[in-house]
């Protein structure tokens, strides 16, 4: 059957706004009473000194309570049955992992940071409260009991649930408000790694997605308040003990290279596996718990196949083996060990799991460059001489080429290692590796998430909002002024004379669209003194050389075309006839769609607001169905189905060509279309047949007229 019907409990849409607190209440700045320090500055910088210091405490907590959890798996594995008590209790940590996301804070599922990329973008930077103590618990489970992730992701989540949640509390704007969460990000790579400076470029390079030296201070801050907090409570001990390594001579570059190419490789493997994994999983009706109990099962039997536990948790232990030249190991043990930790971490976090991919990333890096300076060492002994050097670059290498984050995988390796005497090998590496792999595949290990949802990260935040506004709705086809192509140049200079007009389409003899003439090339010809009998076909742009869009295209993807060629308007154009007028995009109707835009963003906060009450209640489910090519719904409108729906039913959201349709009354259902719905799992049959396979489909419109 074309049409089927997947229930995710909880999946597929998590809560994408936050109130605050009630105009009513009186604000925080004036019951501080402050004096200077009321202004908004002044306040933020304060807040994120105290998130940076609460985050470092949080990740003191967080590793304790992670060490306390390994303690139990290793009596566990000495004292109930060896590796098969691992295994059970592992599958035991999955299940508790899985119901505490699936019924407290979806957001904690997976590694968590583009959860937070998601909130800067879309959501304004707010976060729920219980995310942090919900991604803390998760991933002490998970990576305590032997889940192969870091403890970076988990850390960031928490600082920046903290920052998001001081922010709102305060009243902060949502520019601020994004801020404090980038700060709670860079303080938690800052108490991680002991490595402020990192922290802070990775909340600008990955979180905020732009390097900007606005409230960079407050960033700053916030990172060495996390680091000072974190020295005094773990010691002032980096995460890894690099050694002063130096280049050893100008022909290790060509091997540099080689291992830049390598990780590049490592690197997009690593994002298809694991997303494949996601996909997998998510596909499987069964509740979150079950799935998470599996995938750490399965982690653990990944770990049992190595020869050595080596892949088991962080791997902090080999990556400092790797950099500091004791990894002795054979070349085939090291790429069994590289596909081997590469696969846990699929099965630990695809599966719904919690923890972070930074550190499984430096881990494949660090074996990667232990390979290749292995076997660089073997054939020029003279010329390769610390395989070591090899490890260290790598693993920023492959950090960088997942993550998209050179200047944070350069820093901080410098940062650990204090040394800048490899820091020609290493920028060179990084950079090479971050270009081949975006070259290999367009999103990192973080954006890609936001892509399945429908949010173009790299567009920029109002290119995401006008993802959900079609060309057709703003299109201008009113007063939609054309000239023909027989058109003198004197008419057009009055016409542009005497109207608002910019640029105007030019029609053929069969009133089809020939091209586009602008203000610019009537302009042109007149400096140019050509007569002015010249017809518009001399001047103008021709249709093969136009920029057109098409209805049914977002406004974004318009507005992104717009920009490339520096226009200020283009031609609609039908997908049937290219050659057949539509209408005309111009600025003012980009504003327009901005602005139905945030109008529907609006009125999606309150639908979702309403439905994380109802949430509350048993029973009450999201579910997906997917549209066949052959299914009665096809070409009806949602208000045309309204009657045969469950009366506690709500359509949520529609995904359509790699975007996302916020559905409405006049909106019509297409073939390949994935509904979100809103509905109790004993209506689930119900909804489903209000799909119907196309076979029924008289009795289908029966039913519909019978309800109505």
């Amino acid at each position: 059957m074309d049409g089927v019907l997947r229930v995710f409990l909880g999946h597929h849409l998590q809560k994408k706004y936050m109130t605050t607190v009630e105009q009513t209440t009186p604000s925080y700045i004036e019951r501080l009473h402050l004096g200077r320090l009321r202004s908004p500055e002044a306040l933020l910088i304060l807040a994120a000194i105290f998130v940076g210091s609460v985050t470092g405490l949080s990740a003191v907590i967080f590793i304790w309570l992670l060490g306390k959890i390994n303690i139990l798996a290793g009596w566990i594995e000495t004292n109930a049955g060896g590796m098969i008590g691992v295994l059970a209790f592992m599958g035991v940590a999955g299940l508790i992992v899985g119901f505490l996301i699936d019924r407290w804070a979806r957001e904690a599922k997976g590694h968590g940071v583009p959860e937070v990329m998601e909130a800067i973008a879309m959501n304004g930077g707010h976060i729920r409260a219980q995310v942090a103590a919900i991604k803390v618990i998760a991933s002490s489970i998970t990576i305590g009991a032997g889940g192969s992730a870091g403890r970076e992701g988990p850390v960031v989540q928490v600082g920046s649930a903290l920052g998001s949640v001081l922010g709102q509390k305060l009243r902060f704007s949502e520019d601020n408000l994004r801020t404090l969460v980038a700060c709670g990000s860079a303080a938690g790579i800052a108490a991680t790694f002991n490595a402020p400076i990192a922290g802070s470029i990775f909340a600008l390079e990955v979180i905020l997605g732009r390097l900007t030296v606005r409230h960079f201070g407050a960033i700053v801050l916030s990172a060495v308040s996390a680091s000072i907090v974190g020295r005094a409570w773990l010691g002032d001990q980096p995460a890894f003990h690099i050694p002063a390594y130096s280049l050893n001579s100008l022909a290790e570059i060509p091997v540099y290279i080689v291992l830049a190419v390598l990780a590049s490789l490592v690197a997009v493997l690593f994002i298809r596996v694991l997303y494949k994994a996601e996909g997998i999983f998510d596909a499987w009706s069964i509740p979150l718990p079950f799935k998470t109990a599996l995938g750490m099962i399965l982690t653990g039997l990944t770990i049992l196949i190595l020869p050595s536990k080596e892949a088991y948790g962080p791997g902090m232990e080999l990556i400092n083996d790797a950099i500091a030249g004791n990894f002795k190991f054979a070349l085939g043990f090291m790429a069994l060990l590289l596909l081997g930790k590469l696969l846990a971490t699929t099965f630990t976090l695809g599966s719904g799991n919690s923890g972070g991919v930074f550190a499984p990333s430096l881990f494949m890096g660090a074996v990667l460059g232990g390979m290749v300076g292995s076997v660089g060492h073997a054939l020029w002994p003279t010329v390769v001489v610390n395989p070591g050097a090899y490890a260290i670059v790598g693993m920023a290498a492959v950090f960088a080429g997942a993550a998209r984050a050179p200047i944070t995988a350069i820093l901080i390796v410098f940062e650990m290692s204090n040394d800048y005497k490899l820091i020609l090998p290493l920028m060179l590496a990084t950079v090479i590796a971050t270009l081949l792999a975006e070259n290999l595949f367009s999103e990192s290990i973080y954006t890609l998430k936001l892509k399945l949802k429908g949010i173009n990260w790299q567009g920029g935040r109002d290119l995401d909002i006008l993802e959900g506004v079609t060309v057709n709705e703003v299109i201008t086809r009113q007063d939609l002024k054309t000239v023909s192509i027989d058109s003198s140049l004197l008419q057009l200079r009055d016409l542009f004379a005497h109207s608002h007009y910019n640029g105007i389409a030019v029609m053929d003899h069969q009133d089809k669209l020939w091209g586009i003439v602008t203000i610019s090339d009537m302009e042109r010809a007149l400096t140019e003194k050509r007569p002015l009998t010249t017809p518009a076909s001399e001047i103008g742009t021709t249709w093969p050389h136009l920029t057109v869009t098409f209805p049914d295209e977002s406004i974004g993807k318009a507005l992104s075309r717009m920009g490339t060629r520096g226009l200020g308007r283009l031609p609609v154009v039908s997908r049937d006839d290219p050659y057949t007028l539509v209408g005309i995009v111009r600025r003012q109707d980009v504003i327009r769609a901005y602005d139905l835009a945030l109008l529907r963003r609006d009125e999606i906060q309150d639908r979702t607001e309403r439905i994380q009450t109802l949430q509350q209640h048993d029973g009450a489910e999201f579910v997906d169905i997917y549209i066949g090519q052959d299914d009665a719904v096809i070409g009806e409108t949602v208000y045309d189905i309204s009657p045969c729906l469950p009366s506690d039913c709500v359509l949520i959201s529609i995904e359509r060509d790699g975007r996302v349709i916020f559905p409405r009354g006049n909106t019509v259902f297409r073939a390949n279309d994935r509904i979100t719905a809103f509905t109790r799992i004993q209506d689930a049959e119900h909804l489903f047949s209000c799909f119907h396979k196309g076979d029924d489909a008289a009795a289908w419109h029966q039913q519909i007229n019978e309800n109505g």
